[in-house]
């Protein structure tokens, strides 16, 4: 295949090897063949329609573009074992075999800047729609273990120390709002990146008369992009995009950090299947969470690209930069982090082995019940201040003691207020407690059973 650049007639020496091999985007924009394909199809017909192409051009074309993709598809190596500069070379390199001088007439008022932005577009919405899919299983599946153990009581944290006794399933759909307005970034991400730029040319727009309504249209786009040179400088929708990804995994790695302590032989709230778990080389015993600690650690992974990106489009003039080319390798890194920990955190979530006793067993400990016996005395007109103040005496003189607040005996209680009376007792079940959470979030277990409900609700739309 002819390694002749697209660019050269203004050149009269070759490029510096080095710099050619600096310079050249094929080992990682060959990602977009496809999408490249996809939009010079499209623009074909584009080009029939201004009367550049006959449709005997057009079809001819047609075909060698389809033939061009056929042959990558059977053999991968073809792309590989090229000279083109990048995907945009490659493609036409390959169809001049085909078709002849043709595919030289395709590049008619397209630009390799209108032509990227295009198919990194069209790209990106695919593996948005992909990644949805994965994101609204999980979120599936925190229902689905939500209704399963509705009732099942574990502390609930703050600084990490016992603070208040929840419902795991209160727990399991903290998670789920997260993972919504995630899915809501995703989204969001998605409209703006469905804009076509196919059409802007270099960076003025064309002179043919291409219809570009049409054309974005024949690409599934939902509108043209409004200003030529934004069309090609334009990198906002990647960004977008690596934020959500940021974000997301930054919530995984979360549920990742807590569940790693769940696991541990300190909480032993879940266990982990050994699938997903790996041995020690030297301690026979060990256990460890190392599917979790990858998610956990590849979050840094997004963050960087992140900045990274934003740090290239900071100085940019208008329009189009080669400092544009550093958009795809953290995008395409970005994806591929991102599908890998959906699929690691589902796979975790499918084969984990929640302990309700254990959870049950610590929630009983550490004197989660101690807020509600303050709200006892408030309810017996005691300002709350002073309640606070010595139901935390009670909770020192109940530790020296070794009682927890309920086994506490009443004369005790009677030492601190004449408030106290047997009643107190009932108060302090961690059931009851949960129960009385009944407000619109909170952790009652009917409130808990309307969310489930909802977030079914809400998954579904």
């Amino acid at each position: 295949m002819s390694t002749k650049k697209l660019w050269g007639g203004r050149f009269s020496s070759e490029e510096d090897p080095f710099f050619s091999k600096f310079n050249n985007s094929l080992s990682f924009d060959k990602e977009l063949l496809v999408m490249d394909i996809q939009g010079s199809l499209a623009y074909a017909r584009a080009l029939e329609r201004a009367g550049i192409f006959t449709k005997r051009e057009r079809v001819k074309v047609e075909k060698g573009l389809r033939s061009v993709l056929k042959d990558q598809q059977s053999n991968p190596s073809l792309i590989d074992n090229s000279h083109a500069e990048d995907v945009h070379t490659f493609v036409e390199q390959a169809l001049s075999e085909k078709v002849g001088p043709l595919a030289l007439k395709l590049h008619t008022g397209r630009s390799r800047n209108d032509q990227v932005a295009t198919d990194l577009r069209l790209y990106l919405l695919q593996k948005e729609s992909d990644i949805e899919a994965k994101l609204n299983r999980i979120l599936e599946t925190l229902s689905d273990l939500a209704e399963k153990y509705l009732g099942v009581i574990v502390p609930g944290y703050t600084h990490l120390q016992r603070a208040q006794p929840v419902l795991f399933s209160h727990y399991l759909l903290s998670y789920a709002e997260m993972l919504l307005r995630d899915r809501q970034r995703l989204r969001d991400s998605k409209s703006r990146a469905d804009v076509c730029p196919l059409g802007a040319g270099a960076l003025s727009g064309t002179v043919y008369n291409i219809d570009r309504k049409a054309l974005a249209s024949d690409l599934g786009f939902s509108s043209v992009s409004h200003n030529s040179m934004d069309a090609v400088s334009d990198r906002d929708f990647v960004l977008d995009f690596i934020y959500f990804a940021s974000t997301l995994l930054i919530h995984l790695s979360r549920l990742s950090e807590d569940l790693i302590l769940f696991n541990s032989g300190e909480f032993s709230f879940i266990q982990l299947d050994d699938s997903v778990a790996s041995g020690s080389s030297l301690m026979p015993q060990k256990k460890n969470p190392d599917a979790l600690e990858l998610v956990r650690s590849k979050t840094g992974r997004t963050l960087g690209h992140l900045v990274s990106l934003m740090a290239v489009l900071k100085g940019l003039p208008m329009t189009y930069n080669k400092d544009l080319q550093e958009d795809k390798e953290g995008l395409f890194d970005t994806i591929k982090t991102t599908d890998n920990c959906l699929q690691m955190v589902q796979l975790v979530l499918d084969k984990m082995k929640p302990d309700p006793g254990k959870m049950l067993e610590s929630a009983s400990r550490g004197y989660l019940n101690a807020t509600e016996l303050a709200d006892y005395l408030v309810a017996k007109k005691m300002p709350f201040r002073e309640a606070h103040s010595i139901v935390g005496k009670i909770v020192v003189r109940a530790s020296e003691l070794g009682h927890t607040l309920e086994s506490l005996p009443l004369r005790e209680y009677q030492n601190f207020s004449p408030l106290f009376e047997k009643d107190l007792y009932a108060c302090l079940k961690l059931e009851n407690i949960v129960s009385k959470r009944k407000e619109e979030g909170g952790t009652a277990p009917a409130t808990v059973r309307k969310a489930i409900r909802a977030l079914r609700r809400r998954i579904a739309k």
